[in-house]
């Protein structure tokens, strides 16, 4: 297809949780489709708060137990579809292994309201390109690094190291008013039908579900930016 003479600019608000290894594939697979759509579409990606287990403890939990216990499964299925997901994650270009010094420790499930606080701050504060970069500091703490991301102290380390000012994080952390817009956030996509992450509206209004394909990407973005055009 002939190629606009500029891009068309659109916004992708993603919906996902830091302890998600399908929303780290699916933002893996729509960052091969916006290569692909170079010059063609433009895209400026927000990440907005949905967290898979809100009641988790502080001192969280390993990570088959809780598996096990929340979808019934047994250990060896675990290990099956964990090695599906490295394999599936390689081919997006992601990781999803461990990457540190000597044997892993246990992988572990997190409570991440205090992420998605710091992720709703550093967009708020620093604009949706260093908001991305702390997303995807966390995703390395979590997956290939198993940092204790239920530990303020490694998140602001985390904040500090993508440019966000550690005092101002730490304040952000303490705000009972950011918590509530994080709340807000999540009960809006809740009204929204988003039940599973990843989940990404482009617009403010076409919802891509899931982690997809390249190609998937590719060919929603382009039926959005035509409706963007046509609209005007």
């Amino acid at each position: 297809m002939a190629r606009p003479l500029t891009a068309e600019r659109l916004t992708i608000d993603i919906y996902s949780d830091v302890m998600c290894p399908w929303c780290l594939i699916g933002y893996g697979q729509l960052t091969k489709a916006l290569s692909e759509l170079e010059g063609e579409i433009a895209a400026e990606i927000r990440w907005r708060p949905f967290e898979l287990n809100p009641q988790m403890p502080a001192e969280g939990e390993e990570q088959e137990a809780h598996l096990q216990r929340k979808y019934g499964r047994p250990a060896e299925e675990g290990a099956r579809l964990r090695g599906q997901m490295k394999a599936i994650a390689e081919g997006a270009g992601v990781s999803l292994s461990y990457e540190g010094e000597g044997e892993a420790p246990p992988a572990m499930m997190w409570n991440t309201r205090d992420c998605h606080k710091l992720l709703t701050f550093a967009l708020e504060q620093a604009g949706p390109e260093v908001q991305t970069a702390l997303k995807l500091a966390l995703f390395r703490a979590h997956f290939n690094e198993r940092r204790n991301l239920g530990d303020r102290g490694v998140l602001l380390d985390i904040a500090a190291g993508v440019g966000l000012h550690r005092a101002a994080a730490k304040a952000a952390l303490d705000n009972p008013d950011l918590e509530a817009r994080v709340l807000a956030e999540e009960a809006q996509a809740w009204d929204m039908n988003i039940s599973g992450v990843p989940a990404m509206i482009v617009e403010g209004k076409f919802l891509i579900p899931g982690a997809q394909s390249p190609e998937v990407y590719v060919n929603a973005l382009r039926r959005v930016a035509e409706k963007t055009r046509a609209s005007r």
